[in-house]
C-alpha cells in the first residue's frame, strides 16, 4: 500500500511564495544604494568617469571644478569634493585595484593643494 507523503508546506508559506514572485509596479531604482546616493544626494554633479582618470592632479582638478560649480552642495567646495572622493574609495572597498587606490589617495593630496589647504 502506497502512502501519500505529507507536505511540510503550510498555506502561509505557499501564500508568501506567491507574493514574493510578483513584481513591483514601483519605478525602477538603482540596484546599489551607493549609486542612488551619487545620483540623488545633494553632493556634487560629477563629470562622468572622473575617478577613472589616470592622473591624480586631473582627478583633483575635475573634483574642484565640479564642487565649485555645483548648485547641489550644502557645504564648502573643498569638503564636498573630498567627501565624494572618500565615498568612492570606501564604497569600492577591497575590489578597488591597488594602483587605482594609490592614485585616488594621491588625488586627496592634490585636492588639498588645489584648495590651498596644504
Amino acid at each position: 500500500m502506497a502512502h501519500a507523503r505529507k507536505t511540510t508546506h503550510s498555506r502561509k508559506t505557499a501564500a508568501r511564495r506567491k507574493t514574493s514572485v510578483r513584481k513591483s509596479t514601483k519605478r525602477a531604482t538603482p540596484k546599489r544604494w551607493s549609486q542612488r546616493v551619487t545620483k540623488e544626494s545633494d553632493a556634487l554633479d560629477l563629470k562622468r568617469g572622473v575617478f577613472k582618470l589616470t592622473s591624480p592632479r586631473k582627478i583633483a582638478a575635475s573634483l574642484k571644478r565640479s564642487a565649485e560649480h555645483s548648485s547641489r552642495r550644502k557645504t564648502g567646495a573643498y569638503r564636498s569634493a573630498l567627501s565624494m572622493l572618500t565615498f568612492y574609495i570606501n564604497r569600492a572597498g577591497k575590489t578597488l585595484p591597488k594602483t587605482q587606490r594609490t592614485r585616488l589617495e594621491r588625488a586627496k593630496v592634490e585636492l588639498k593643494r588645489a584648495f590651498g589647504r596644504e
